[in-house]
């Protein structure tokens, strides 16, 4: 059985990277990864501030937000 994880960008080149990483480290086996660019669909950034994602990028596994370097503070993308 697969868990969700789901990785949130800006799509800035600090953010790009870690999808690159993110995407070559998590294993496919255990989780089904989503990548939400939230400057294309700017209305999951309510969702992702829900699940505790106060800057991009950031992993969300089980519930539980990882925030990876610093992009940019969700207050910037609303």
């Amino acid at each position: 059985m697969t868990r969700k994880a789901t990785f949130y960008h800006a799509g800035c080149s600090v953010c790009v990277d870690a999808e690159q990483t993110v995407a070559d480290a998590i294993d496919s086996a255990r989780y089904d990864v989503e990548i939400v660019h939230l400057g294309e669909v700017p209305g999951r950034v309510a969702e992702a501030e829900a699940a505790g994602v106060k800057s991009v990028p950031a992993l969300v596994l089980g519930g539980q937000p990882y925030h990876i370097n610093f992009g940019a503070s969700l207050d910037a993308l609303k």
